[in-house]
C-alpha cells in the first residue's frame, strides 16, 4: 500500500482546516454576533491573567457576552484621557474611591442602584453617595479586597519595645510612576492607630488639616521607625522595590494581605501593627484595608451584567471577596481564612486607605512627600503645609465602623 507524498499530506490537511474553519464560521454566524462589554483596570501580567481565567471567561460562558479587557499600570491617565475623548469603557475598576467620587460629582458615573444588594457589603464598601442635584446613589462595588495594618515577622513576636531599631524593618517604595506608597500605607496607618478612626476619617476627607499636630506626631514616628535620615540606609529604601523579598530571622514588615505567600514560605507569620506603633490611643485596633472598585461608565445593559454578575456572591473572585454571603475559599489556609474573616466580619472597624480615598492630586503629592521626608525629615513642617494647601474637603464613608 503506497504512502501519501509529504505534499499531498500538507493539502489535505490544509483543506481540512479551512473546512474546520467554514463549519466555525458557520455555527458563529447562525449563533449572530455576540455583545461586548469593555472593561478597563490595572490589573496586567499574571494578575490580569488569574482575573480572565477564574472571573471573566466564565461570565462570557453563561452570559453570552464578550469582555474585552485593558489592562494598564497607567490606570488614571488612561481613563482620564478616555473620558475626554468621550469614549469611556463600558466598566472601569479602580483602586479605592478617591478618584471615583470626583467622577460621580462630575455625573460621570452611572447609578448601581438595584444591580445587587448593597447590604450584603458593610456600608464602607458600597456606600450611597449623595451628589448635588442627583440625589444619593450607589456607585462602586469592591471586586478585589486586601487587609493591611499588619507587621509580618519570623521569630520572636514583635512588640512596641523590640520593633524600634530601623534595622529590623523591610522597607521598599520604588514602584514605577507610584513609587512611595509604601510609605503613605504606614504613616496613615500610624495616625489611625494612635489618633483612632474618627480623627483618621477627618483628616482623609480633608476636614482635619495636615499641620494638626496628630498628623505631624503620625509622620515624626513613622520616620523615627524606619531611620528617616540616614543616608544609607534611605538610598536602599528609595531604590528597592515594595515587593523586594524580606528574609532572615528578626525583620519586619508593615505590608498588606498580598505578601502572605512570601512570609509563610519563611514560616512567618503577622500581628496587627497596632500592637507594634508607638504610642497606640485607645481607640487602636482599627484596620486600614483596600480594594478595587467595580463603577459603571455607560448604560450599556451588557456592562449592567457584568456588575451583576462581579456582585453576585458565587462568583469566584481573586483573593477575597468584601461580599458578607460569600463562601470561603476551601483552598484558603488558616492565615488566608483569617485574613478574608477580618475583611468582611461584622464588629470589625475598618478603614480605607487614606492616598487611595483622596483626591488624585492630593493622593500624587502624598507618595512623593513620604520619600522626601526620609532624604530630608527636617523639612517636615514645609511639607505638611504644602499638602495642607491640595486639601479638599469631601464626603465619603471612610470607615465602616458602629462606634462613629
Amino acid at each position: 500500500m503506497r504512502r501519501p507524498r509529504p505534499r499531498t499530506l500538507v493539502a489535505l490537511a490544509v483543506c481540512l482546516a479551512l473546512l474546520g474553519a467554514g463549519v466555525y464560521a458557520g455555527v458563529r454566524w447562525a449563533q449572530g454576533p455576540k455583545e461586548t462589554v469593555t472593561l478597563l483596570a490595572s490589573w496586567t501580567g499574571q494578575e490580569a491573567e488569574d482575573f480572565d481565567e477564574q472571573v471573566l471567561q466564565k461570565f462570557e460562558d453563561d452570559y453570552g457576552i464578550d469582555v474585552v479587557y485593558q489592562g494598564s499600570s497607567a490606570l488614571s491617565q488612561v481613563l482620564a484621557a478616555d473620558m475626554a475623548a468621550g469614549n469611556p469603557p463600558d466598566v472601569a475598576v479602580l483602586p479605592g474611591p478617591g478618584e471615583l467620587l470626583a467622577y460621580a460629582d462630575a455625573g460621570r458615573l452611572q447609578p448601581l442602584d438595584g444591580l445587587f444588594e448593597t447590604g450584603d457589603y458593610d456600608e464602607m464598601w458600597a456606600p450611597e453617595v449623595p451628589v448635588e442635584g442627583r440625589g444619593t446613589h450607589t456607585y462602586w462595588l469592591p471586586v478585589k479586597t486586601s487587609l493591611k495594618s499588619m507587621v509580618w515577622y519570623t521569630g520572636e513576636k514583635p512588640t512596641v519595645e523590640s520593633a524600634g531599631a530601623p534595622e529590623r524593618w523591610c522597607l521598599g517604595l520604588e514602584d514605577g510612576a507610584t513609587s512611595g506608597w509604601p510609605g503613605t500605607d504606614w504613616v496613615e496607618d500610624v495616625l489611625l492607630q494612635q489618633a483612632g478612626p474618627r480623627a483618621y476619617a477627618k483628616w482623609v476627607n480633608g476636614e482635619l488639616a495636615w499641620t494638626d499636630p496628630r498628623v505631624r506626631k503620625a509622620w515624626t514616628t513613622w520616620g523615627e521607625m524606619v531611620g528617616a535620615g540616614d543616608t544609607d540606609r534611605v538610598a536602599r529604601m528609595l531604590t528597592t522595590g515594595f515587593g523586594a523579598p524580606c528574609a532572615g530571622t528578626g525583620r519586619l514588615e508593615h505590608q498588606g494581605s498580598f505578601r502572605a505567600g512570601h512570609w509563610q514560605r519563611q514560616g512567618g507569620e503577622y500581628v496587627p501593627s497596632a500592637e507594634v506603633i508607638p504610642e497606640a490611643g485607645p481607640d487602636a485596633g482599627a484596620w486600614e484595608v483596600s480594594g478595587d472598585l467595580a463603577a459603571l461608565l455607560t448604560p450599556k445593559e451588557e456592562a449592567r451584567e457584568l456588575i451583576r454578575y462581579l456582585a453576585d456572591p458565587e462568583t469566584p473572585l481573586p483573593d477575597y471577596s468584601a461580599n458578607k454571603k460569600s463562601a470561603p475559599d476551601p483552598g484558603q489556609d488558616a492565615t488566608e481564612r483569617r485574613i478574608g474573616g477580618i475583611l468582611r466580619e461584622e464588629g470589625r472597624t475598618r478603614c480605607w486607605d487614606a492616598s487611595d480615598a483622596m483626591p488624585r492630586t492630593l493622593r500624587d503629592a502624598f507618595h512623593q512627600a513620604v520619600l522626601r521626608h526620609l532624604v530630608e525629615p527636617e523639612a517636615l513642617e514645609e511639607q505638611l503645609r504644602e499638602l495642607d494647601q491640595l486639601r479638599v474637603e469631601q464626603s465619603l464613608r471612610v470607615c465602616g465602623d458602629t462606634r462613629e
